[in-house]
């Protein structure tokens, strides 16, 4: 929100400095972000009038002028705007006048006439982002006054960054109220607004078929004035340095109530309008040509204002072409409505719109409020334009107006939040400061009831902030906090997540944290079996869909480090993750990494090696050491994971995440340079911890046998490190695979898997003949299930 100082002076006058006024306003919870002239510096700027007008003999688009600036004689100027003409006045910049951006005017010739000066435009002065010829004054602008004096350019503007629960500063005049509190200062209306004496009565009638939405709808119609008035230039400016661009004189009379009060409005073209207006909600099928002429198909759930003909403004957000005010317009229809924030949050969104009435509406306007600002741009346009008004068409639904809520305030429990005594009578003067109705029922105890603009207050603890505020959060006293300490449970069949974190970090791992909404094509490629989950109302195509995986968030910081040289990066997240089950909406607790670069630090004495799939691999299995979580890995058919370096995680038979390689044809899409290896897991049971079991030491010596078997290729280790596990033996304590090979003395489509077998005995000494007995198990077992044989 952009205020002008000056502007918000009319109601109070602060005796703070912009400085002690920016410090003030950020300490009582409305940031200022920064404070700024209304113009940039420019000097020996004046309100100089044309006195003549000659065509420049040497050039035809340039003319000689006579520019009267105060001064003894005329200033003879080359001017090449197109709107010079006599009697005309506009800025000008004598000769030693420096503008915006260190420009010093000079003494000059063009085309060979000497110029003293220049005839400016409002871009040229920093007004405005582009002119189409010069700045033309009022006629009443004094000759020969400062610019800067005569437009009040040196107005501060602060930039204050609001709260959504207090929109009832999205005004001067809120933010006058705001500011008087806070200093203690008077504070007192600019003006009185009086209802005018209806010269007719208004024809246009008014219905409401959705009062719970809209419960109250007023509307007052002018005409007869003056359509050619432009708008006065103390109002241009006024909406200039707010950040609004001047349109026309209704639009900104509009725009600049909206900036003054707060409030919303719109202004019909009554010849334009068929019939009733009728405020109810949209019908299926129904579009609306909007003022941004983009053609929009309405939804059931957005309230509209309507006519004969359909839609014809989408309430509280944006009105409709077809009733569009212009130059041609002689009768309008100036509405003012209140209606509920939950009807018109995420509406404008949801069309791909943001306009300065839909980001009031869905903080909140201030229900008594219509019937001021109705008044007021009515007294506008008749003041500035002529004209005469009809009387004020109001609809208004009380059982669903929102009503001000009565407070109970206890001094107890301010002491009790605040920590400090507040006096009785200190606590009524802060209160009644922001306007607040407070009765007093015995010492000690208040009941308040907040003005019809602050919504935002409806508990007690909400009137002990504003106590906070008011009084200075900075001035409150600081003392320590007693409480019971009490240290929170872990049972031991659960592991602490830090643990998995701090695995990863010792493996060289930095933990990461990124967006939860990604763009749905990402998602789909990591969702495999899933529905997505695509949000309603996203801010843009890129974060359209909750993430299925980890993985998109991970390769975006991969691909931001690859950009910027970074040859060596490991990252890892935990995380929800989202998908549609078919009892509704399921999240997920994830951990991931993403590697890629140089197996190990730069160092001169480690050779440069790109990490492969069983450096992944080799992380994925230390997490899961810390997590004392058995797995096996089988080869996977992922689509994001390169077919033939990428395996399922599986425990317990079921699959608990993977790991690989990214699929080459993926790189181009998150703009990659180098290979990266990835792995993502579910948390919960990595957090299931076993309970330590003693296990006696066996008194007796064990045997250890050597066993190589020749499988097929296609065979991975673990289905035989199964295999052997499973065979009912007493005595085999341990199996360990040492050796792989394939090569000279083996079939091509062969491979030699060695193990070694340790088997041990609690109550005796193992016998030669026992020993044989498993061996042979375990060789019998290997044929059946593999077709393995042993290695001669």
């Amino acid at each position: 929100m952009k205020t002008s100082r000056h502007w918000l002076e009319q109601w109070t006058r602060p005796a703070w400095t912009d400085e002690q006024m920016s410090e003030a306003l950020s300490l009582a919870g409305l940031e200022v972000d920064g404070v700024e002239p209304a113009a940039p510096p420019f000097s020996g700027v004046v309100v100089g009038q044309v006195l003549t007008v000659e065509k420049h003999p040497d050039a035809d688009k340039l003319n000689v002028t006579a520019v009267d600036v105060g001064g003894e004689e005329p200033l003879q100027i080359v001017c090449g705007a197109r709107n010079v003409r006599p009697g005309m006045k506009a800025p000008c910049a004598t000769v030693g006048a420096v503008l915006p951006g260190g420009f010093r005017i000079k003494k000059a010739k063009l085309r060979g006439v000497p110029s003293f000066g220049m005839l400016c435009s409002a871009s040229e002065l920093g007004l405005a982002e582009s002119s189409d010829g010069l700045m033309e004054l009022p006629a009443e602008a004094p000759v020969g006054e400062d610019v800067r004096v005569y437009l009040d350019l040196d107005d501060p503007v602060f930039d204050i960054d609001l709260t959504p629960n207090r929109s009832d500063c999205l005004s001067h005049e809120g933010m006058a109220r705001e500011v008087a509190a806070l200093t203690g200062g008077d504070y007192a209306e600019p003006y009185t607004l009086v209802e005018p004496q209806a010269a007719f009565r208004t024809e246009q009638a008014v219905r409401v078929a959705a009062p719970e939405a809209c419960p109250r709808y007023l509307g007052c119609e002018v005409r007869g004035f003056n359509a050619g008035v432009e708008t006065p230039l103390w109002m241009q400016e006024r909406l200039r340095r707010c950040g609004v661009r001047p349109i026309s004189l209704v639009v900104d009379i509009t725009n600049y109530v909206l900036l003054e009060l707060g409030q919303p409005m719109h202004a019909f073209d009554a010849d334009r309008l068929q019939g009733d207006i009728e405020v109810r909600m949209a019908r299926e099928g129904e579009k609306l040509t909007t003022l941004d002429g983009v053609a929009r198909e309405l939804t059931p759930d957005t309230l509209v204002i309507a006519d004969a003909s359909g839609p014809i403004a989408l309430a509280g957000i944006m009105g409709g072409e077809s009733t569009a005010v212009s130059d041609a317009t002689t009768r309008i229809f100036f509405e003012a409505a209140h209606f509920k924030p939950e009807v018109i949050a995420g509406k404008a969104r949801q069309y791909g719109l943001h306009t300065d009435s839909s980001h009031r509406f869905e903080r909140g306007v201030d229900p008594e409020l219509p019937r001021k600002a109705l008044l007021r741009a009515v007294d506008l346009l008749l003041t500035l334009a002529g004209g005469e008004a009809g009387d004020i068409v109001a609809v208004e639904a009380p059982e669903h107006l929102p009503a001000r809520p009565v407070i109970t305030l206890r001094q107890e429990k301010i002491e009790q939040v605040l920590g400090m005594v507040f006096p009785a009578e200190q606590v009524e003067a802060l209160l009644k400061r922001l306007q607040f109705v407070v009765q007093k029922l015995e010492p000690g105890l208040w009941q308040v009831t907040p003005p019809s603009w602050r919504f935002d207050i409806g508990i007690e603890e909400d009137l002990i902030e504003e106590l906070a505020r008011l009084y200075g959060y900075n001035r409150l006293p600081e003392s320590a906090v007693h409480a019971p300490m009490q240290l929170g449970e872990l049972p031991e069949t659960e592991l602490d997540q830090a643990r998995l974190h701090e695995a990863l970090i010792q493996r060289g791992y930095h933990e990461v944290i990124t967006y939860s909404f990604i763009p749905e094509e990402e998602a789909q490629l990591f969702a495999l079996d899933q529905q997505t989950v695509a949000l309603a109302n996203p801010l843009s195509e890129e974060l359209a869909v909750m993430r299925p995986s980890l993985m998109p968030g991970l390769l975006r910081t991969v691909a931001h480090n690859q950009k910027r040289q970074q040859l060596r990066v490991r990252v890892f997240e935990s995380g929800a993750v989202f998908e549609r089950g078919e009892d509704g909406y399921v999240q997920a607790q994830r951990i991931g990494g993403a590697i890629f670069g140089s197996r190990a630090p730069l160092h001169w004495d480690t050779p440069v090696e790109t990490v492969d799939f069983f450096d992944i691999k080799g992380d994925v299995e230390a997490l899961l050491a810390a997590a004392e979580v058995a797995v096996t890995f089988e080869p996977a058919d992922h689509p994001a994971l390169h077919p033939g370096q990428s395996a399922w995680v599986k425990h317990d038979g079921e699959i608990i995440g993977w790991l690989g390689q990214l699929h080459p044809q993926l790189y181009r899409r998150w703009k990659l340079a180098q290979p990266v290896y990835l792995f993502e897991l579910a948390l919960p049971p990595l957090l299931k911890a076993r309970l330590p079991q003693m296990q006696p030491v066996s008194r007796f010596p064990e045997v250890q046998r050597d066993l190589a078997f020749v499988l097929d290729r296609k065979v991975p280790a673990a289905d035989l490190q199964r295999v052997i596990e499973g065979v009912d033996s007493p005595i085999l304590r341990e199996v360990r695979l040492f050796d792989l090979y394939a090569g000279e003395g083996l079939p091509e489509d062969r491979k030699s898997l060695a193990v070694k077998l340790r088997f041990g005995s609690l109550d005796h000494t193992l016998s030669d003949e026992e020993v044989d007995a498993a061996v042979e198990a375990v060789v019998q077992a290997v044929a059946d299930r593999l077709g393995g044989q042993l290695r001669q």
